[in-house]
C-alpha cells in the first residue's frame, strides 16, 4: 500500500523532505497540513492520512482524552521545540507577565498552540481552569488577530515566525520550550498495515542519521533549508544547535510519554483515570518498539 503522511512543510521535516524526493511516491505521498498538529490529527481521525510526524503534547494529550483514531507508533525529533511568545508590533504586551487573563490565540483547540499555552500558564504560577483562546486556524491568521487586537499573543515555534519579527510584522516577548521531545510519529492503530509503517519508519531512520550528522550539519543540511525554506544561513545554523533527531525512528520512549502526561495533568489538559494512565493505550507495540 501507498502510505499517506501527514505533516507540516517546515525545516524539521527536512529529513522527511529528503525521503520523499527519493521515494518519488512509491511507497508513500505526503499530505500537507499547513494548520500542525490540530490539523493532522483531524485527518487522522477523518481518514484523510494514515501517519502523522507531528508534536508531542497534543499527540498525547488526543489519546488521553479518549481519541481511539492513532496511537504512537515512532519517534522523530530528540529536543525540546522552543515556543516563540508573538503579539502585535504594535500592541501593549512587553513581556509574558503581562498576558495573564487575556485572551490567546491558537490554530486549533488541541494543537500545540493550545497545550503550550497551559504549559506557559502552568510556569507563570497562572489558573489554568479559565484561560481564554480564539481560534485563528493558521500563521496567518494568528498574525492578523494579534495586530487587530483581537488577541494579546500566540505562540508558534521561533524559527518559523521569526521571519515574520524581522519583517516587523509581529514581536517576540519571551519564549517557552516543551518540557518533553518535541516531534513524535502516529498512525492509525488497524487502518494502515503494520509492515508497511515498519518499513516507512526503518526507512526514514536512514535519512534523519545522515540529516542528523556531523557532516551533513555542516554544508548539505544548511544548503538543503536555504534552498527549501528561504531561510538566513546565520538562522538555520542556529537552529541546529538547538535540535537533535532519535536514533531510531521506530521507538517510542515510555519514559517520554509517562513524563509528558505528567505536565499536562498538572496543567490540567489531561485527568488520569483511576487506577493512573496506562501506556498500552498510547502505544502501538505492535509497530513500534517500545523502550
Amino acid at each position: 500500500m501507498v502510505l499517506r503522511i501527514g505533516y507540516v512543510r517546515e525545516h524539521f521535516s527536512s529529513p522527511l523532505l529528503q525521503f520523499a524526493e527519493k521515494d518519488a511516491g512509491k511507497t508513500f505521498t505526503l499530505i500537507e497540513c499547513p494548520s500542525g498538529t490540530g490539523q493532522l490529527i483531524s485527518r487522522l481521525t477523518n481518514d484523510e492520512i494514515d501517519v502523522a510526524i507531528a508534536l508531542t503534547d497534543p499527540l498525547i494529550t488526543g489519546i488521553a482524552n479518549g481519541s481511539k483514531a492513532y496511537k504512537l507508533v515512532g519517534s522523530y525529533v530528540s529536543t525540546p521545540l522552543n515556543w516563540a511568545v508573538i503579539t502585535g508590533i504594535k500592541s501593549q504586551y512587553k513581556e509574558i507577565s503581562d498576558l495573564k487573563d487575556t485572551k490567546i490565540g491558537i490554530s486549533r483547540f488541541g494543537s500545540g498552540s493550545y497545550t503550550m499555552a497551559y504549559v506557559m500558564a502552568l510556569q507563570n504560577g497562572w489558573p489554568t481552569n479559565d484561560l481564554q483562546f480564539q481560534v485563528n486556524n493558521d500563521i496567518r491568521g494568528l498574525i492578523d488577530s494579534v495586530n487587530d487586537g483581537s488577541t494579546s499573543a500566540f505562540m508558534w515555534e521561533w524559527f518559523t515566525t521569526k521571519p515574520f519579527a524581522d519583517a516587523g510584522e509581529v514581536r517576540f516577548i519571551g519564549s517557552v520550550p516543551t518540557p518533553w521531545p518535541s516531534w513524535l510519529i502516529a498512525a492509525h492503530p488497524e487502518r494502515a498495515e503494520s509492515e508497511a509503517i515498519k518499513k516507512f519508519l526503518q526507512d526514514l531512520t536512514k535519512y534523519v542519521q545522515t540529516f542528523n550528522s556531523e557532516e551533513s550539519r555542516a554544508k548539505n543540511n544548511v544548503d538543503f533549508i536555504r534552498e527549501k525554506f528561504g531561510y538566513p544561513e546565520e538562522d538555520i545554523k542556529a537552529w541546529q544547535k538547538t535540535v537533535g533527531y532519535f536514533a531510531d525512528c521506530q521507538e517510542v520512549s515510555a519514559k517520554t510519554v509517562l513524563d509528558t502526561l505528567s505536565v499536562l495533568e498538572k496543567a490540567g489538559v489531561v485527568k488520569a483515570p483511576a487506577g493512573g494512565f496506562q501506556i498500552s493505550e498510547f502505544v502501538n507495540t505492535g509497530v513500534a518498539k517500545l523502550t
